[in-house]
């Protein structure tokens, strides 16, 4: 290791420095550290490393091996090309949020016991947060502490399952925890799949996603679509690879956010449902379990990041210039950010699944994997989604970012650092999509025989997205298309910032009227007890008035005459004369 540092310390403890240096020195410090914390990764080998023992648990806090190895590239490109992002009007705060955000990824995948992998899962929630908080705004103060408090939930679930895990079997080590069967876990393996299940945005417990990932600051919410999921995604691989449940939560993740994404106003918000939806696409592969679907999960989880990011960065440069992301706000920007809107195509084009574009190597293994499997249901399933990822993704962002009707906005280009990290991101989808046997596919877990590029397979895909984007046309040209309106869209969050905050607003009422009748009673009871004892006490009360003398005496004998009947009746009788 380098400076006998791990790589995710190297991060961490880099970020310290980053509120005392400005300029160019905190840019070139920034850059640095993901370099140097990559080269502290490719320093080691595979196996185990920093094995400490603690009250008879062994803890592994580093562990080097084909998952853990890739994600932990992933995740030191994605902070790189995050922080140049940044490098126009990124405060000292984000700078080491982000820092500490990414060398917490890093360490929860390279760990190699439950016990770290808590810590890590703990600190990634802490250091996010301020990349919401940085806004500065009173919504994204609120949707911080949203965030913050399921974010900080899903560990305690987790730290639950933790102990109970260990106190079933003594050993924390971070391995194979499912049983492949639905029902059969142990209370321990069940709460550690819930603890992830958060973190990875499963079905009613996604809304944190949509909630904050819009609220943050143009360039935090970069950074957030790299960690938080991923690490989640790389924890079920981890753990529940086979896991039958994971295959119906990943189908049920890539259908429901398709309609929620579609009547979206908010381009980030839109970007926030598709993350839910491509996530549905890894979970489902992590729960066939099959090698094809791991790999395709992991592989589909490396390209994400890098178009959802480069999306997240185009809709970020749009914020940036002019102050909104909302659809009904936008429109005919590709005049005055031409460059901007090109990478953003590419984007679209990534998540979509074009030939030569990354996402078509990567999906197609889990749909193809599902086949293998005999799971023709869970086939066409992903198959619809897929369509839908075109339209509410691969069509609406763009569209309505740069080519819809004009707004009549007119701005500058994005930045020079903001287009050369869209720029660097843009050349990995391509790199991906047109050479994945270069990199990508020998990085992944297990052995690759997929070949993505068969004829059968290029043309049903563009016969998908010929038909998909001619749905879209013929909507917008038949005005069926449901407008952007300026709104916000709850799903299930309905539940605790609508129906849970009105649950208190009246059961906040009537604690109050309860408050009110309680305080009035007990200021009449309070009083009826002062009268009685004015009554009784007061200077004319029968306690309280002069006696005179005589009546003093009588009473005096009345008690004497009690105490002497009381003592004879309860003393025996004894015969006091001597026996004759």
């Amino acid at each position: 290791m380098i400076g006998s540092l791990p790589p995710a310390a190297v991060m961490i403890l880099g970020a310290l420095l980053v509120p005392l240096l400005r300029g160019r020195a905190r840019t070139g410090w920034v850059l640095l550290l993901p370099a140097a914390s990559l080269a502290a990764l490719l320093a080691l080998g595979e196996g185990e490393f920093g094995q400490v023992s603690i009250f008879s648990y062994e803890l592994t806090l580093v562990r080097i091996d084909g998952l853990s190895r890739i994600f932990g590239w992933l995740f030191h490109i994605a902070a790189f090309i995050g922080l140049i992002f940044a490098r126009r009007g990124g405060s000292a705060l984000e700078d080491a949020s982000a820092l500490v955000y990414a060398g917490a990824a890093i360490g929860a995948v390279q760990a190699g016991d439950l016990i770290t992998l808590f810590v890590f899962w703990e600190l990634l929630a802490l250091s996010s947060v301020f990349l919401v908080w940085a806004r500065g705004t009173e919504r994204s103060y609120r949707a911080g502490i949203r965030y913050l408090i399921v974010q900080v939930g899903s560990g305690v679930v987790l730290l639950a399952g933790i102990i109970a895990h260990a106190r079933a079997t003594g050993s924390v080590a971070f391995g194979h925890l499912g049983t492949g069967t639905l029902g059969t876990g142990t209370l321990g393996t069940n709460l550690i799949l819930l603890g992830i299940g958060i973190k990875a945005a499963f079905p009613l417990l996604h809304n944190w996603l949509t909630d904050a990932y819009p609220e943050a600051t143009y360039s935090g919410a970069v950074f957030l679509s790299a960690f938080t999921t991923k690490v989640a995604v790389y924890a079920l691989a981890r753990g529940y690879q086979g896991e039958d449940l994971l295959i119906w939560v990943g189908v049920l993740m890539t259908m429901f956010p398709i309609f929620y994404a579609v009547i979206e106003n908010d381009l980030r918000r839109v970007l926030g449902y598709s993350m839910i939806n491509q996530i549905g696409f890894m979970v489902c592969g992590v729960g066939i379990g099959t090698e094809m679907a791991v790999n395709g999960a992991v592989a589909h989880a490396f390209n994400d990041v890098l178009f959802k990011g480069l999306l997240f960065m185009s809709t970020g440069a749009l914020l940036y210039r002019t102050g909104t992301t909302k659809c009904s706000e936008l429109g005919g920007l590709y005049k005055s950010m031409p460059k901007t809107a090109a990478l953003c195509v590419i984007g679209a084009a990534s998540i979509s699944a074009f030939p030569l574009f990354s996402g078509f190597v990567s999906k197609s293994m889990v749909m193809a994997a599902a086949l293998e499997q005999n799971l023709d249901i869970v086939w066409l399933f992903l198959l619809f989604a897929s369509a839908g990822v075109l339209h509410h993704a691969g069509i609406k962002i763009p569209f309505y970012g740069f080519f819809g009707p004009d707004s009549g906005i007119r701005t500058k280009e994005a930045p020079t650092s903001m287009l050369i990290a869209m720029g660097m991101a843009a050349f990995l989808c391509v790199f991906n999509g047109t050479f994945p046997t270069w990199f990508l596919y020998p990085n992944l877990p297990y052995a690759v025989t997929y070949e993505p590029f068969t004829s059968a397979h290029v043309i049903s895909q563009l016969q998908l997205l010929f038909f998909a984007v001619l749905a879209f046309v013929w909507l917008r040209l038949s005005d069926r298309e449901p407008h952007e309106l300026p709104s916000t869209n709850l799903d299930a969050d309905w539940f605790y910032r609508r129906f849970g905050r009105g649950l208190a607003l009246a059961g906040g009422g009537v604690a109050s009227r309860l408050r009110a009748a309680i305080a009035a009673r007990t200021v009449v009871a309070a009083g009826d007890v002062i009268g009685s004892a004015r009554r009784y006490m007061g200077p004319s009360g029968v306690l309280g008035r002069t006696w005179p003398t005589g009546v003093s005496v009588i009473w005096v004998a009345i008690l004497l005459l009690v105490f002497l009947l009381l003592y004879y009746a309860t003393t025996p009788v004894t015969n006091a004369l001597p026996p004759p």
